[in-house]
């Protein structure tokens, strides 16, 4: 599972780059995923492993 998360976190942090927005990545069930981060509600069952920020 940690190859799937570098694998994440790589697509997550070029993702961000190329949007020029912060980007939220999460995991649930198990697996992975990324949103733009102004489209993540606190209500959402997510568990949240980073922000990346283009900026940064």
């Amino acid at each position: 599972m940690s190859h799937d998360l570098s694998l994440a976190q790589s697509h997550a942090f070029q993702l961000s780059r190329d949007l020029m927005v912060p980007v939220t990545l999460f995991a649930v069930d198990g697996e992975y995923g990324v949103l733009p981060s102004d489209e993540i509600d606190a209500d959402d069952d997510l568990e949240i492993v980073h922000e990346y920020t283009p900026w940064h």
